[in-house]
């Protein structure tokens, strides 16, 4: 949304209990994780597994999904560049109120664009922001295809579908760095946790 079309009328409520409050008492500071890459480039399964190991840990945390939030929040959107952009504003608005909540929150979204991933990333405080890109070949990916998505998009049934017929750029210097076609999930998880887990100690009182 543009800043045209906002309402001159909504003006932003300060609060009482602030994000430092909140992560005072979560006892860890909250962030962004955002995973990026192909469909069945693992994003989802890597999403799950580091929540459950945060989860383990005592942190407080929450997933969003592709999927899940097209179901919702973006249920009115297609696949065009436009609603793929609109798609991800959304999300990374969505995914700010989490971290000033004071939770972890563990994005797992295509976001093919550099500049889309770019505006999530400055929506956040400086730091606050983890870009995981989940690196597979289009090859695995498609030998995956759980979804049947390719196949489907291989024969013109899908359009607009990232890495056929749309564009994936990929990240330039990520945080980490992922070959999901290699390395297991345990191992994935354990370089996340390692980053995630020292961006998120909480400092002083």
């Amino acid at each position: 949304m543009s800043e045209q079309n906002k309402s001159p009328n909504a003006v932003w409520q300060e609060v009482s209990v602030t994000r430092a409050n909140r992560e005072k008492l979560h006892g860890h500071r909250s962030l962004l994780v955002w995973f990026t890459g192909l469909s069945g480039s693992g994003k989802s399964t890597l999403v799950h597994a580091t929540e459950q190991a945060l989860h383990a840990r005592g942190r407080r945390t929450y997933a969003l999904d592709g999927d899940n939030v097209r179901h919702g929040l973006c249920a009115d959107l297609g696949f065009s560049d436009n609603d793929r952009t609109e798609n991800i504003r959304r999300i990374g608005e969505v995914a700010n109120l989490f971290v000033d909540s004071g939770a972890i929150v563990l994005a797992a979204f295509i976001s093919p664009f550099r500049a889309d991933r770019q505006k999530a990333r400055n929506l956040v405080d400086p730091g606050d922001f983890i870009e995981v890109f989940c690196d597979c070949s289009l090859e695995i990916c498609e030998q995956r295809d759980v979804k049947g998505l390719y196949k489907k998009a291989r024969r013109g049934e899908i359009k607009d579908f990232t890495g056929i017929s749309s564009p994936y750029e990929a990240p330039i210097d990520p945080e980490v760095s992922l070959n999901t076609g290699e390395l297991s999930v345990a191992e994935c998880v354990e370089r996340i946790m390692a980053v995630v887990e020292a961006r998120t100690q909480l400092t002083g009182d």
